[in-house]
């Protein structure tokens, strides 16, 4: 019901604290600025205010904290030049699926006529177009409307930040009291389309599934893996998916698709039927041209984001949300197929090396690293190592950069860690990652985040190189750093270790302690 009259009953700030109480978004995120201060000035009991040290390192940790947590984060940047310094982290929670509602401020409104100093002249256009919403409200009393909005729009599938402008001076204004509401954002798929699916499950010969974030978004990991072993079909992993969806030890486990289109077609081949769950179709990253899906096999999809559903360039697309859709595909399922007499992937073996490779130190780190725990990576160049030897095997357990923008990884390691009390997370990181976005291990040792960060110091940026072919690329040099020593001088403590005889003690000690940590593991290049 909507409430009318003109008696007010609080002001602005009053009011949106009480929505994101109702809300459990009781963390704020952000970097103090003079036109937010009636914000974060003499919190309320019950709220805290996570800071850092700068507007990238906000959003990315507001990212990994509302993916580990399942619900929407708030975040507060300081008008436009704290918008534009987030625009890297703010377009890969755009790409990431991540419910963040970003606020700015805003210049008083009574100097808005003047083009005033920290006024943001287009401010709703500058986040402009990597989030789903953006409003400046035309008054002070329709601040907390917005609000409740951006709340609702951000949690929407598909979910992603949206964007509130706020003067300075509403803060203190008077407004009615805010209507606190839930919106349901499940998508029930077409009945009739989800039977012609499990029809063709049920004739296809060889039918092969091929996983994407979505199926962790929604919750769908159980189910995948159920329809899986139904159909005893072989389970690949979308081109660079950001989440984990099948448990990677699994034996029908295959393994981790390229993102181009003859290794997909090359790997498909030979299937009937390929059906993808919550993954675009297909995300590329180099061309190599082939025909995809390969002859002779149909191709369905099934996501809850309509844009994927509406980009796909072949097969059939269902629009739902997965959990639900996977539950009505198992339901359907007629008599289980006899279990395959081999895993579809073999384990890695460890190349022989002098000195540390990203293999050995990915290896050391699945020994030791306790069952349960949370991965957060961004170490480029040693992404096949990770494949590798660091298999994720529970839901929510791995987060990544949908966007492929460096600097992710660092800080949502430490809003991870901070979704819940106790959570245990390893960063994989590579040293060029590290740099975009190293003043997080400050934010993470001011406020007890839990994180093991791991960087595998190579020396440079790997993954250009290797793209280039090896040749001479100039800028990708980068050997003179110590993460360790940057580390320690924001008072995390940090180990470096080089002889592979002292990687498993020097990680088991990171291990054993508490708090955030940082391990530098030189690789050897030679």
């Amino acid at each position: 019901m909507t409430r009318s009259g003109s008696g007010h009953a609080m002001n602005v700030r009053d009011a949106v604290f009480e929505l994101l109480q109702h809300h459990g978004m009781t963390t704020i995120f952000g970097n103090p600025g003079s036109t937010e201060l009636p914000l974060f000035s003499d919190l309320p009991e019950g709220f805290r205010y996570v800071t850092g040290l700068q507007e990238s390192v906000v959003v990315a940790m507001a990212d990994g904290h509302a993916l580990a947590s399942g619900g929407p984060a708030f975040v507060n940047l300081h008008s436009a030049a704290g918008v534009g310094h987030a625009m890297g982290s703010i377009y890969s929670a755009y790409r990431n699926r991540a419910p963040v509602v970003i606020t700015a401020g805003q210049q008083s409104r009574p100097l808005l006529k003047a083009d005033p100093f920290l006024y943001s002249e287009a401010s709703t256009e500058l986040p402009k177009p990597y989030v789903k919403w953006a409003i400046e409200p035309a008054r002070a009393e329709d601040v907390p409307a917005a609000i409740a909005r951006a709340i609702h729009m951000a949690c929407l599938p598909p979910a992603g930040p949206v964007f509130v402008s706020i003067p300075l001076d509403d803060w203190a204004l008077p407004c009615e009291r805010p209507v606190l509401r839930e919106v349901s954002g499940r998508a029930t798929p077409d009945a009739a389309s989800l039977a012609q699916v499990s029809a063709q499950l049920e004739a296809a010969a060889d039918p092969v599934l091929v996983v994407g974030a979505g199926v962790d978004a929604d919750g769908a990991w159980e189910d995948t893996v159920a329809l899986a072993e139904h159909y005893q079909a072989p389970v690949w992993v979308a081109p660079l998916s950001s989440r984990c969806s099948f448990p990677e030890s699994h034996p029908l486990f295959a393994g981790f698709l390229p993102a181009n289109e003859a290794d997909i077609s090359r790997l498909l081949g030979g299937h009937d039927l390929i059906a993808v769950l919550g993954a675009p179709v297909f995300t590329y990253h180099y061309e190599m041209p082939a025909t995809v899906p390969p002859e002779g096999a149909a191709l369905v999809q099934i996501v809850s984001d309509p844009h994927q559903a509406a980009g796909a360039v072949c097969g059939t697309s269902i629009v739902g949300d997965l959990g639900l859709s996977l539950a009505s595909l198992r339901a359907a399922a007629g008599t289980p197929r006899p279990k395959r007499g081999a895993r579809m992937r073999r384990k890695a073996r460890l190349p022989k090396s002098a000195g540390i490779t990203p293999a050995l130190a990915l290896a050391t780190l699945q020994k030791l690293r306790p069952e349960g725990g949370i991965v957060v990576e961004e170490a480029p160049s040693s992404r096949g190592d990770v494949h590798d030897h660091l298999p994720i095997d529970r839901a929510s357990g791995f987060f990544a950069t949908a966007s492929g923008g460096l600097g992710y990884a660092l800080p949502a390691a430490v809003g991870v860690a901070l979704s819940e009390p106790g959570q245990s997370v390893l960063a994989v990181l590579g040293d060029g990652s590290s740099m975009y976005s190293v003043q997080g291990l400050w934010s993470a040792v001011e406020h007890g985040a839990d994180v093991i960060f791991v960087v595998l110091n190579n020396g440079g940026y790997a993954a250009l190189k290797g793209f280039a072919g090896n040749k001479e690329v100039v800028g990708c040099d980068i050997g003179h750093l110590s993460l360790a020593a940057l580390a320690e001088a924001q008072g995390c403590p940090a180990e470096r270790v080089s002889e592979p005889a002292k990687l498993e003690d020097t990680l088991s000690r990171a291990f054993a302690a508490g708090g955030p940590r940082l391990v530098e593991v030189m690789i050897d290049t030679g």
